[in-house]
């Protein structure tokens, strides 16, 4: 039973060594290579491989690149073919390989063999975990970036709103006063010019307040903020906003909050430039466990994929980068003549959904 136990052990060891993904070298004290696994004879230059066929020695140093310390990403200072103090039990190196030019591997060197001084000395390439971080890096910047401009928005419009806004409320209320006091007819028509000026200043401020980031949204949530957008858009512009929403959640996080109200101004913001219709649909709702926005109109639509787009086209672009920070799909169907649909499905979890005051935190 013994016997067979170690035959099994000696049989699987064998298909892990020919078999594994990792590149295994052998190598002597001189850090000559004396035996390799196919994984490694993947790694080096077909010419160096045609040396050691022909009995050349060949160290690793043909291929290595350095290895990464703490003082440099690639060094070969104490080099672990040499060191003998230095743990190198787990390291990264860098290698040029056949076909892929330098590859970042995680390595591991050690001595298998005392007597012989045979070390081993295997190694994982990392490309694909460092495209994966780097992704996520540029993920997470980006959602950094986007609430810092969010958080920038919110002090602005408190600040327009709290400060400014009542600066010129104040201005308005002492100047309607001087109205009624004993003055000239000049000075009556120059206080009243003032006062419309101050008026129109005002309702400026508080519009920007609004779009800077809307005190609703954060108060009370998408439809709220929604209800009160539209109804500015109508009133300054004329065009009629047919909105429904079909929510069974009052209220979501912040972060997909911020991204459905964006992406619902921008495309409605879209429509109002360079639709040239007079109404958009827009539906709010949740559907197999997705918060889903449908903004849709009938207006002059355009063809997505023109060398010479409307604008500039970066509003598409940002909002088809703000749907990926909550992991959502955007599409968007449009064609001359006939209008154009923007779709966001946004997928929907337990950490998607404020707790209602009350609940247990």
């Amino acid at each position: 039973m013994s016997q067979l136990k170690n035959t099994l052990k000696s049989d699987l060891l064998k298909k892990m060594y020919e078999h594994s993904m990792e590149a295994i070298f052998f190598v002597n004290a001189d850090g000559e290579i004396v035996d390799m696994n196919p994984a490694a004879e993947d790694i080096l230059d077909l010419n160096v491989i045609e040396l050691m066929h022909k009995g050349d020695s060949i160290t690793i140093c043909h291929s290595c690149e350095g290895y990464t310390s703490e003082v440099a990403m690639m060094s070969c200072v104490n080099c672990f073919l040499k060191s003998t103090k230095d743990d190198f039990s787990s390291f990264q190196v860098y290698l040029n390989t056949r076909g892929q030019g330098l590859v970042p591997y995680a390595a591991s060197f050690h001595t298998i063999d005392e007597d012989e001084g045979i070390r081993v000395f295997m190694l994982l390439n990392l490309t694909k975990q460092y495209r994966t971080q780097e992704v996520l890096y540029q993920t997470n910047m980006t959602k950094y970036v986007i609430k810092a401009q969010e958080d920038e928005r919110k002090r602005i419009s408190r600040e327009l709103h709290d400060s400014v806004a009542q600066e010129l409320l104040s201005s308005l209320v002492d100047l309607r006063v001087l109205k009624y006091m004993d003055t000239d007819e000049v000075v009556l028509n120059k206080l009243q010019h003032t006062e419309a000026s101050l008026t129109r200043l005002l309702d400026d401020i508080r519009r920007l307040a609004v779009e800077l980031r809307p005190a609703a949204l954060d108060d009370f949530g998408l439809e709220a903020a929604f209800r009160s957008h539209f109804k500015w858009i109508e009133k300054n512009y004329g065009l009629i906003i047919d909105f429904k929403a079909e929510l069974s959640a009052a209220r979501y996080n912040n972060e997909i909050e911020t991204v459905v109200y964006r992406i619902c101004q921008e495309a409605i913001l879209n429509g109002l430039k360079y639709a040239n219709t007079d109404e958009i649909q827009v539906r709010l709702f949740e559907e197999e466990g997705e918060l889903q926005l449908i903004v849709h109109d009938e207006g002059d639509g355009f063809q997505l994929n023109s060398r010479e787009p409307k604008g500039t086209g970066l509003g598409l672009f940002g909002m088809r980068e703000r749907a990926e920070l909550v992991h959502g799909e955007l599409s968007i169907v449009s064609e001359v003549g006939k209008g154009t649909t923007i779709h966001l499905r946004i997928p929907l979890s337990p950490l998607s959904l404020l707790p209602e005051k009350g609940d247990a935190q």
